[in-house]
């Protein structure tokens, strides 16, 4: 089943934040992460904007896709909003090394090809 247009837009947001978010990390390990003020700030923003979309994405389309950690994506945006104070940079470190390679994964099967895209 492919998204309607409304929820492919917000899947794509998602995944072009994180795809942005696995680039600027590509040659980095957590050391040089901690370092790296403006890279946490931009790993931080990806986040957000892939929670406040898939926040956006229609209840029935999260339904029918229970693969993707809807509720963690959210709920990790609304830390990174609204508690920043209570931000861990090792958690943050864990979702972009070992979670977010297969989010992206997940996210490109779930979207339409610009073949598909041309095709209708």
């Amino acid at each position: 089943m492919l998204p309607e247009d409304r929820d492919a837009a917000y899947l794509w947001d998602m995944l072009d934040a994180a795809q942005a978010i696995l680039n600027f990390t590509e040659n980095t390990n957590f050391e040089r992460y901690l370092q790296d003020r403006m890279l946490q700030l931009a790993v931080e923003r990806g986040l957000e904007i892939m929670g406040e979309a898939a926040r956006n994405v229609s209840p029935g389309f999260q339904l029918d896709h229970p693969e993707i950690p809807w509720k963690g994506i959210i709920s990790q945006r609304n830390v990174l909003a609204h508690q920043y104070g209570a931000i861990k940079q090792d958690l943050i470190w864990e979702v972009v090394s070992v979670y977010l390679p297969d989010l992206a994964a997940r996210l490109t099967v779930l979207l339409p090809s610009p073949s598909q895209d041309q095709e209708e």
